[in-house]
């Protein structure tokens, strides 16, 4: 079954693309540095840490003295870790596998 995601739109698309073309963190840092504000990357950068804790089951205390995260960005991607599209899981699946190599 394919995934139909709500953002699917024609310039998400383009974003998407350019994004899977970049090959080093040097070139993310500078396309993103480019494309988001910094308050904007070091939230995303946030969230993907809290699924990471959550992921290990630690508290939300624990999360939130670790990130700085408020419990409702550590809800929110707790909900987002059990109901949503499973992209967290997909990247906390393959990122050891990346660093075993």
């Amino acid at each position: 079954m394919t995934y139909q995601s709500k953002l699917k739109d024609q310039f998400v698309d383009g974003l998407f693309e350019a994004i899977l073309t970049l090959k080093t963190p040097e070139e993310c840092y500078r396309f993103f540095e480019d494309i988001a504000t910094i308050a904007e990357i070091k939230a995303l950068a946030q969230r993907l840490e809290v699924a990471k804790m959550l992921e290990k089951d630690l508290t939300y205390t624990a999360i939130a003295e670790e990130t700085g995260a408020s419990t409702a960005t550590i809800s929110r991607v707790k909900r987002a870790l059990n109901y949503g599209a499973d992209g967290y899981k997909l990247v906390l699946k393959r990122l050891p596998e990346k660093e075993a190599k």
